[in-house]
């Protein structure tokens, strides 16, 4: 019978070596089946080493004796992370090794299956010969091909695709962050397959091609398997190359739909239109039990009196001159509130039409990229007013460079990004003439080609701990570099 399961690595046609590495195998007590692909960064001095690492930890928490799936591999991936930084911190040849993996732990006895993600290797589902992809690459350019912006054979010819935001090993605090690691978990039905893999195949053969190999009836998951890495090659091999593949081979279950039950007839109820029409339904029905006879009329004269309608009178008079006393109070109130707000108005200058566009814009913004052209916005803009960022994520570039300029009147911070960002790009800006730049709550910042002119206090960052708890731990220092930043890194 053929393994349902099976992993495979290849060096490519142009690297030496390879950084990648895989996992195929089942838990110690073989109720599951660990799937992941990692792919390392920094070359001879440290991808392969980051790589073994990541495959340890994960080996190391999935074969422990824990229900909870999710948890050990996000234990797992943190894990794994703490480990590449404090060995780039031990050997300095290490200080660029960085790796990106995609984990999955397929759970057959209940049709499931969980996953993890970071950095741009990924995740696809094969069900009844269509390929859907279950991870979102993050990435520039992944995140570009992910919204449409770019078709996938735009992406896999981009000078940048190889560009990563997110990875272990770029000394971000991935614990304190619930979105950095990409968790999730979906139906696994019989005769479904996992398709795990590094952009060594995903660039180089696209989604139609994979599909063919993948419905191929013939061929067993490690036929497969060889067969996308022979793909991959014969299509530059520019990479390397990994492909782990996972297949529910149970019977699929056929049930008989059930037969509704028949219904009894029901007997109709006879509806009485009339006094002389009431009868019995049926003779399990009682009869109505008989009023007694009525009294017969008596032409009683009521007594009428004026004093209730009198006191209803003045309490409704009361009633509306104190409703209109109240309006003409709350009229005197908005007055003065409009009085006061044109003054300030006249103290205050109009906002600049250029930043007023751009806070529109970021407030309108269906995704999370947003590339200023020269056509649409004109450098340098003034700042008269905070811009507010309150978006999960954003990235946000000026494609030719932009300045953000104090106007004179302006003493406050320009950039307020408030706790609802977790993460926030910044590409090709220069600030200007401003003591504080950039007011950040807890966010992750990333910057690149951002230039502060004038600026002597660049960020605030602000920590807010829960009130009347002691607080243990480390405040990481700045891990931003002039001229050479660690985001983001050519994988």
């Amino acid at each position: 019978m053929d393994r349902n399961y099976f992993g495979i690595t290849d060096t490519g046609k142009v690297r030496d070596n390879n950084e990648d590495t895989f996992i195929a195998e089942k838990t110690s007590g073989n109720d599951l089946i660990i799937a992941s692909v990692i792919d390392g960064v920094g070359g001879y001095s440290g991808g392969e080493i980051a790589s073994a690492i990541a495959r340890r930890s994960i080996l190391q928490h999935l074969n422990l004796p824990n229900a909870d799936v999710p948890a050990l591999m996000k234990d797992a991936i943190i894990d794994a992370d703490t480990q590449i930084m404090a060995e780039k911190l031990k050997v300095k040849d290490h200080e660029k090794m960085a790796c990106v993996l995609t984990l999955a732990v397929a759970d057959l006895s209940r049709n499931l299956f969980h996953y993890a993600h970071v950095g741009d290797t990924r995740l696809y589902l094969l069900r009844d010969g269509t390929l859907i992809k279950i991870t979102k690459d993050q990435s520039f350019v992944g995140f570009m091909e992910d919204t449409g912006r770019l078709t996938e054979e735009q992406a896999m010819r981009h000078p940048k695709r190889n560009e990563i935001n997110k990875a272990l090993g770029f000394g971000i605090n991935i614990a304190g962050q619930d979105d950095y690691i990409e968790l999730g978990q979906s139906p696994f039905l019989p005769g479904d397959t996992l398709l795990i893999c590094s952009d060594g195949l995903s660039d180089m053969v696209n989604k139609q091609e994979i599909t063919a190999i993948l419905t191929s009836r013939s061929a067993s998951l490690q036929e497969k398997g060889e067969q996308l890495i022979a793909a991959a090659n014969k299509n530059g091999g520019l990479d390397n190359i990994t492909v782990v593949l996972v297949k529910n081979d149970k019977q699929a279950q056929a049930h008989e739909a059930p037969k509704p039950a028949a219904k009894k007839a029901v007997e109709p109820v006879v509806v009485p239109h009339s006094a002389h029409d009431r009868q019995p339904a049926s003779a399990s029905v009682k009869s109505p039990v008989k009023n007694p006879d009525p009294v017969p009329d008596q032409h009683v004269v009521p007594v009428r009196t004026n004093k209730g309608l009198v006191g209803f009178l003045i309490v409704l008079c009361l009633s509306l001159l104190a409703v209109n006393a109240w309006l003409l109070w709350q009229n005197h109130v908005n007055e003065k509130a409009s009085t006061d707000q044109l003054k300030l108005n006249a103290i205050k200058p109009p906002r600049n039409v250029q930043e007023k566009k751009l806070q529109d814009t970021l407030n309108k913004l269906k995704g999370n990229m947003l590339i200023l052209t020269d056509s649409l916005f004109k450098s340098p803009i003034l700042i008269t007013e905070p811009l507010q960022i309150n978006r999960d994520t954003l990235y946000l570039i000026a494609q030719n460079g932009m300045v953000i300029k104090r106007d004179t009147s302006f003493s406050e911070i320009p950039i307020a990004i408030k706790p609802a960002s977790k993460h926030v790009l910044l590409e090709n800006f220069t600030f200007e003439d401003f003591n504080t730049v950039i007011s950040s709550q807890n966010n992750a910042l990333v910057f690149k080609n951002v230039k502060f002119i004038n600026s002597p206090n660049a960020i605030q960052i602000i920590y807010n701990f829960p009130a009347g708890k002691y607080i243990n731990g480390k405040i990481p220092r700045s891990t931003f570099k002039t001229d050479s930043l660690p985001l983001p890194v050519n994988n």
